[in-house]
């Protein structure tokens, strides 16, 4: 008897064939859900919005992110020749078809945040 994986998910360390390591891969990029997050939860959203809500992203990795979304097919990128340039991000249908697992994720959120707020009186009585 042998132990297989089915083809649909072998697993080469160089190249992913398996689709639910290459999406959790994609996901879990560093800030790259936070990123689909705020999309997904405020609409399409500009560059300097982008990086006012989330504090600590630099400039260079919030583009280096978003291109990377752009990439993968999860993000637009709306461009306006003005001055100075207007730049706009919102989710592709692609990006949008995340909708379940974001809302997912953020009431797993708010629970464990709940959870952990209840037991912060615990740490100061110790």
């Amino acid at each position: 008897m042998t132990d297989s994986v089915p083809s649909k998910c072998a697993v080469n360390l160089a190249q992913s064939t398996c689709p639910m390591d290459a999406v959790l891969r994609l996901l879990m990029g560093p800030w790259t859900t936070y990123i689909l997050w705020l999309l997904h939860s405020q609409g399409p959203m500009r560059f300097g919005a982008l990086r006012r809500a989330m504090p600590g992203i630099s400039s260079k990795v919030l583009t280096e992110r978003l291109r990377h979304l752009e990439a993968q097919q999860l993000i637009n990128r709306d461009y306006k020749p003005t001055v100075p340039p207007e730049v706009t991000y919102s989710l592709t249908g692609r990006g949008a078809s995340l909708k379940e697992v974001l809302d997912g994720l953020n009431v797993l959120a708010q629970s464990w945040a709940k959870e952990d707020a209840q037991k912060e009186p615990d740490r100061d009585a110790a």
